[in-house]
């Protein structure tokens, strides 16, 4: 296993089943930049720290179950499973707060980091967002 597939690994677990965002800070470079499907792009450690800490609180104790996982180089891959419930609020881009909807959500994504010296530079987050939105019931019943 090489240092981007170990970096990968610890993110996942201080994201999901240890959650410990000061783990995710030294997981991250100071100026590191991360795209995510709701969000666009985030530049600098702490608003991505801040993205994670509100993922976090809105699907407390979530799992990911990893589907496929690879290693290319600095490169880590990683598709799979997020799963739980939503029980917290959530933040919305617009920074608009939504209540709980207490409904389980399962989102297949793919996460892709890029490591140097230990740490992710660069990393992306791919899921279907209107599938997240349409789980936790908040979408419209009638088509667009």
């Amino acid at each position: 296993m090489g240092e981007a597939r170990e970096v990968m690994d610890r993110l996942t677990d201080a994201v999901t089943t240890h959650t410990d965002m000061k783990v995710v800070g030294e997981l991250y470079a100071e100026d590191a930049v991360a795209f995510t499907s709701d969000e666009g792009e985030l530049r600098g450690r702490d608003s991505i720290v801040e993205y994670w800490r509100t993922m976090t609180e809105a699907v407390p104790g979530a799992a990911f179950e990893v589907l496929h996982s690879y290693e290319a180089g600095d490169t880590a891959i990683d598709e799979g499973v997020f799963h739980g419930r939503n029980t917290g609020p959530l933040e919305l881009p617009n920074g608009e707060t939504l209540p709980p909807t207490q409904k389980e959500v399962r989102i297949r994504g793919v996460d892709i980091a890029t490591v140097k010296d230990g740490r992710i530079v660069d990393y992306r987050l791919y899921f279907d967002e209107m599938d997240f939105l349409g789980q936790l019931g908040l979408l419209p019943d009638e088509p667009f």
